[in-house]
């Protein structure tokens, strides 16, 4: 197989790193336990750490960033800021807007393979929903031709309705927005928990809309869960897990995701990173977990067994 015709189907897995320095100060020793576990590529949580300023990126934090990162036996995504809003009101996106410049500018520094934001909500019930996702269109265009200069792929994520939410959309409507801008350097992740929690409380079967949306998916985030919507009260983490409840974040095999038919029936888009997002309450189970994930990226990488109608 010619990989330069034939790219592969998945170019590696990783996992994402957990923040808890906003100076980023502890992230040499995190990375020295990526490398031992061996993984291909580790996700930066960009959003975590100070080094944008009102859409003004610091440039010795950046610095600093680029030296501690330099020199390991892997590659990097990046998730930048999940505040980010492309379908905001036209007076707050211009500041939306230089967030994601200054982010992917941040990402080019790095070297990062892709850089993950978040799909645009509505929120503001006076908002047309529909002229939201075509301001959504143009500044993802506009964000696309900035990636392309740094080399990059901007992934955008489906997520799913919580807190005052009117409208984000589902995998399978962020499939045909990424389908009409059409922009070699704005691609997908698919976050299949996400779609599970957005799927499941709107009784919409969940394997079409993963279908729909694994073709332009450059970028895949996959951990486990119920699908089920944060409904009750709790005040500790260990609350809702007992109660399956919420976007949880547990390691693969915990929840009920049905992890074998999913990666059978998804193709890819070509070089797409598997990527691990582990709540830190877990982090005892990740050395346990790149192994499953390994198996899941193979999985992934398979051509697809299963035809799903929409």
């Amino acid at each position: 197989m010619d990989a330069l015709t034939n790219p592969p189907a998945v170019l590696g897995v990783g996992y994402s790193i957990r923040a808890t320095s906003p100076d980023f100060d502890d992230l040499g020793a995190k990375l020295d336990e990526a490398e031992r576990l061996g993984v291909d590529f580790v996700e930066l949580p960009t959003f975590a750490w100070t080094l944008v300023v009102a859409g003004r990126i610091l440039p010795e934090r950046l610095k600093k960033l680029v030296e501690v990162t330099r020199d390991r036996p892997f590659g990097y995504t990046v998730h930048g800021p999940l505040a980010i809003n492309l379908m905001e009101v036209p007076g707050k996106l211009p500041r939306h807007e230089a967030l994601l410049a200054a982010s992917i500018e941040v990402a080019g520094a790095l070297g990062a393979e892709n850089y993950v934001m978040h799909a645009g909500v509505v929120r503001e019930q006076e908002d047309d929903i529909e002229v939201a996702y075509s301001r959504q269109r143009e500044a993802l265009l506009r964000a696309g031709d900035l990636a392309a200069k740094h080399k990059l792929t901007v992934c955008v994520e489906n997520v799913f309705r919580f807190e005052k939410m009117r409208e984000t959309p589902l995998p399978s409507r962020l499939a045909a927005e990424l389908d009409a801008i059409d922009h070699d350097h704005i691609r997908a992740t698919m976050d299949v928990s996400h779609a599970y929690q957005h799927c499941s409380p709107l009784r919409i079967p969940l394997l079409p809309e993963l279908v729909a949306l694994a073709p332009f998916a450059k970028h895949v985030h996959v951990h486990d869960s119920f699908g089920l919507p944060l409904e009750s009260w709790s005040i500790d983490e260990g609350e809702r897990v007992g109660l399956g409840e919420g976007d949880l974040h547990l390691p693969l095999g915990w929840g009920d995701l049905p992890w074998s038919e999913i990666a059978a029936a998804c193709t890819l888009a070509p070089r797409a990173v598997v990527n691990l997002e582990l709540h830190r309450r877990y982090w005892s189970e990740l050395p346990g977990q790149i192994e499953v994930l390994r198996r899941l990226g193979a999985d992934f990488a398979a051509p697809a067994a299963t035809a799903v109608a929409a």
